[in-house]
């Protein structure tokens, strides 16, 4: 039997900037994505006012009292995470589910207008002239290889990057054309900005949210000034200015935001890529499961007072069991992942996503193979598009 950890701590610690705008939404359901890869990867450290965390809403008597169900509402959010109907309910469709987990997509051999396919960690792409097709699949990657394949985790990184793009369109345009499936984006190409920008430091006294930019080598990031990217041609400098400022905008945002629903914000990134009119977009996922570390608020301040990590929702229970269970950089061949690990991955995917959104994940179980569906979804949405 495999040990299923509960709450884990994470290593870096980020705090709300004083600076952060107050919490808005639109109601524009039509969302935009594309195929450039310039990410800004934050972690905004402030320990000089470390209540603010747990006192950033509290400015008067009823934003306290809303301060106080937020943490009761996170409580009963913690009890549900190991003892619930609902999790029962999440982790018996996961079983139903393990044999028809969406591993592998090959669109293109059945769809003519895709030409070709690039495989990520996590996202199959195929290029449909003037789109872009982007497959969301099931992948659970580390050690630079597939380990297994996790029940609607697909669903749950496409669900959660919709959202947010629906809620962040006051920042930031996005590139997405059609939503056909629950695994599939279909958007607009653009450009490519070679440059990440990532943040991750812990413990610091900054005053306010920091970006790091790096660019890629052939093993690794090699960090870069923002003078060294516009010098080398990497971007303009207007673009760099666009792209920073929406990105460090898109954090403020998204850490008041993860604070109302109980959560802290620590560290993400963003990708934008350049639209042939010239706009920067904002492309890839936002404020996922897989590109965000979240820690639980109400618990915070106590725990770092007695000197403890902040709570996290582990996910990292997965790939140690297979540091314990062979090599996984050297072995040709894995072992299969333990059921109870793969399908109690999949719930806290769903529980993270139900906690970030304030909204229920919906499963819909059907028996018809997951490539089936994607790939009619996606030629109606292609046929609809060329029309």
């Amino acid at each position: 039997m495999a040990c299923i950890p509960g709450l884990n701590p994470t290593k870096t610690l980020g705090i709300i900037s004083p600076s952060s705008p107050s919490v808005s939404s639109t109601n524009n359901s039509l969302l935009l994505w594309n195929s450039a890869k310039t990410s800004f990867k934050f972690g905004q450290i402030n320990n000089q006012k470390l209540t603010r965390i747990c006192s950033v809403m509290a400015t008067n008597q009823h934003q306290q009292q809303q301060q106080d169900e937020l943490n009761m509402n996170m409580n009963l959010n913690l009890n549900a995470l190991t003892n619930s109907d609902h999790r029962d309910e999440v982790i018996n469709s996961a079983k139903a589910s393990l044999s028809n987990c969406l591993s592998e997509t090959n669109l293109h051999l059945s769809i003519p207008s895709l030409k070709s396919k690039t495989r990520g960690k996590v996202r199959d792409i195929y290029d449909g002239g003037d789109y872009l097709v982007l497959v969301t699949t099931d992948r659970q990657s580390a050690f630079d290889r597939v380990l297994a394949s996790i029940p609607f985790k697909g669903q749950v990184l496409n669900d959660t990057s919709l959202w947010w793009f629906n809620q962040t369109q006051h920042i930031a345009s996005n590139a997405i054309i059609a939503v056909p499936d629950k695994n599939v984006t279909i958007a607009k190409k653009c450009s490519v900005f070679p440059v990440e920008f990532v943040g991750m430091l812990k413990n610091e006294r900054l005053p306010a949210n920091i970006i790091t930019p790096t660019t890629k080598a052939a093993d690794h990031d090699v960090p870069i000034t923002p003078d060294e990217i516009v010098k080398q041609g990497l971007m303009s400098q207007a673009d760099y200015d666009e792209a920073s400022r929406k990105a460090l905008s898109l954090f403020e945002y998204g850490q008041r935001v993860a604070l109302q629903h109980g959560l802290i914000l620590v560290d993400t990134k963003y990708e934008f890529g350049k639209a042939p009119d010239g706009s920067v977009l904002l492309i890839d996922e936002v404020h996922t499961p897989d590109s965000s570390r979240y820690w639980l608020a109400h618990s915070y301040e106590s725990r770092f007072q007695n000197g403890l990590e902040p709570e996290n929702i582990d996910k990292e229970f997965l790939r140690l069991w297979f540091k314990d269970h062979c090599n996984p950089y050297e072995d040709k061949v894995l072992p299969d992942a333990p059921e109870e690990l793969v399908t109690e991955l999949a719930w806290r995917y769903i529980f993270l996503f139900e906690t970030i959104t304030k909204s229920r994940f919906q499963i819909h179980e059907t028996m018809e193979p997951i490539h089936d569906r994607i790939c009619r979804n996606v030629s109606k949405a292609l046929l609809s598009l060329q029309n």
